[in-house]
């Protein structure tokens, strides 16, 4: 018998269009637009703003401006909060090092234990991101409305839950 390779096509159809898959690219756009934002700050460090206009920093790189502490976390802690394994972690910290977006200090609680904390260009650096968060949400809401980016945050705040 031979295939219908339209029909397959049609049955086949949701592995391209099912919640997971939009979600993962509407993340992608996102963090795609955040990175470009930041590229183009003037107030963002000349250095990470070069990385990040030669798509150097990636939405990997993402999860620590996204999920360091202010005060500092130690690695364990920083690799939980982002769903990460602490290996794939360190390597995303000793690259952040390297450019100068944090430091690992001693943890004043244990002194077996070492906290990463953002430099002073790591802060300027989690500004410019909280600003460019807010651009992109603006522009989110410009493009589907008010009334569906509400819908769209309550359903994912509730979805995450």
């Amino acid at each position: 018998m031979v295939a219908n390779p339209s029909s397959d096509r049609a049955s086949d159809h949701w592995r391209e269009t099912h919640l997971g898959r939009r979600l993962g690219h509407a993340m992608r756009r996102f963090d795609d637009r955040v990175l470009a934002l930041m590229a183009h700050d003037i107030d963002v460090p000349l250095a990470l703003s070069n990385l990040a206009a030669r798509q150097q920093v990636s939405a990997a790189h993402i999860h620590i401006t996204r999920h360091l502490a202010l005060h500092g976390s130690r690695l364990t802690d920083l690799a939980e909060r982002a769903g990460m394994t602490k290996q794939a972690m360190g390597t995303l910290v000793n690259q952040c090092e390297a450019w100068g977006l944090v430091t690992r200090e001693p943890d004043p609680l244990d002194a077996r234990a070492r906290r990463v904390c953002f430099t002073s260009d790591g802060l300027a650096w989690l500004a410019a991101f909280k600003s460019a968060v807010a651009q992109a949400e603006a522009e989110f809401r410009a493009s589907v409305g008010d009334e569906i980016a509400a819908v769209v945050m309550i359903g994912l705040e509730a979805y995450a839950a």
